[in-house]
């Protein structure tokens, strides 16, 4: 009886060991982590396109402005809102590439939006443009710090994800993948042309 007793007590200890090393609880808390970090960058993405419409109309208010501009601008925001990228959706690469483009476009076309306004001095002296303009670069910040965040989030996650002995966790009890990440735009690497 104790034998069996004694036997019962070093298996049950060695299950306990063998458990605390699969790491099922802290793949649930990265597993949440990537989650969060990626409804940051949603949130900060939202953001934006919440200002676009505002800057828009300050835009048009003040300057007999090109309309190509706006419309751009209008268009790529109206893109990069229809895409939704939900959390689950974060193991495909695929879905994270086109996210990305749209934001890319929305992105390019602010900055062609900003240029544009330089030549319009009234419109940058415009109180109401420059606050507009300070909140959105703000924002454009905010989503480099809420991507980056995401970016090590994801890193942390896909190390856990394919180290053993998690790896079996992950893949044969909780179904869980390695995460697309952001990855940088092709023309990211040649610095842009200035001229006068």
């Amino acid at each position: 009886m104790k034998k069996n007793l004694r036997l019962d007590v070093v298996l049950f200890c060695s299950i306990v060991l063998l458990l605390s090393g699969c790491g099922y609880n802290s793949l649930q808390r990265l597993d949440e982590e990537v989650k969060a970090a990626w409804s940051e960058v949603q949130n900060q993405y939202q953001r934006r396109a919440d200002l676009i419409p505002n800057l828009v109309e300050t835009v048009k208010g003040a300057a007999k402005f090109e309309q190509d501009t706006l419309t751009q601008v209008i268009q790529a925001r109206s893109q990069a809102t229809s895409i939704k990228l939900e959390p689950k959706d974060l193991s495909d690469p695929q879905m994270v590439q086109k996210f990305e483009q749209a934001q890319r476009n929305l992105t390019g076309a602010l900055s062609r939006l900003l240029v544009t306004v330089e030549r319009y001095p009234e419109l940058k002296a415009n109180q109401n443009y420059r606050d507009l303009q300070a909140q959105l670069e703000g924002t454009e910040n905010r989503i480099a710090v809420a991507r980056n965040r995401y970016i090590q989030k994801v890193a942390e996650y896909n190390t856990a994800v394919r180290s053993f002995p998690t790896n079996l966790t992950a893949k044969y009890l909780l179904g869980l993948s390695p995460r697309a990440t952001f990855t940088a735009d092709e023309k990211a690497a040649t610095p842009p042309a200035v001229k006068f």
